[in-house]
């Protein structure tokens, strides 16, 4: 049987303010906390009203979404449109807004970039590359390691 506090947030508004908490990016504990109750009784929650688990669930693969592509198209560069507007006395002397549109082109993040092709080709793009160079000789040497000792201590 569901408390009244519970039937109070298992409604169409509570659950769409659960779910708008979820896409600003607030954890589960978080969520509880605005909600009144303790982290436990929230995930008891979630167990037992499914709409609340696939509200949290939805949202928080809207805010993912939301954020890959804002990632992305920092990567890859992007034109924004500048608008000014400004109010200038006409030859009656009278008032009127000037609008000046400018397309300003924003250069690709090389951050993003990096990340990007770190998580999506991490074989090519991570910072540390192993390289066996076993040529069928029965020796193994590694290529890539910060330090120069394996695990027995001795060097290479």
């Amino acid at each position: 049987m569901a408390s009244s506090k519970a039937k109070e947030w298992i409604t169409k508004e509570g659950l769409i303010k659960i779910g708008g908490w979820a896409r600003d990016g607030l954890s589960n504990d978080q969520i509880a906390y605005n909600i009144g109750v303790a982290v436990s009784t929230f995930y008891v929650w979630k167990l037992e009203f499914p709409e609340l688990s696939e509200a949290i669930k939805k949202s928080k693969e809207v805010v993912d979404r939301e954020v890959e592509n804002a990632m992305h198209k920092s990567a890859l560069g992007y034109f924004v449109e500048e608008i000014k507007e400004t109010i200038e006395k006409d030859e009656l002397g009278k008032d009127r807004k000037r609008v000046e549109r400018n397309k300003k082109w924003i250069a690709p993040n090389p951050t993003s970039q990096i990340f990007w092709l770190k998580n999506r080709k991490p074989k090519e793009w991570r910072d540390k590359q192993e390289r066996d160079l076993n040529h069928g000789e029965g020796i193994n040497i590694r290529v890539g390691f910060e330090d120069d000792e394996d695990d027995s201590g001795e060097e290479y």
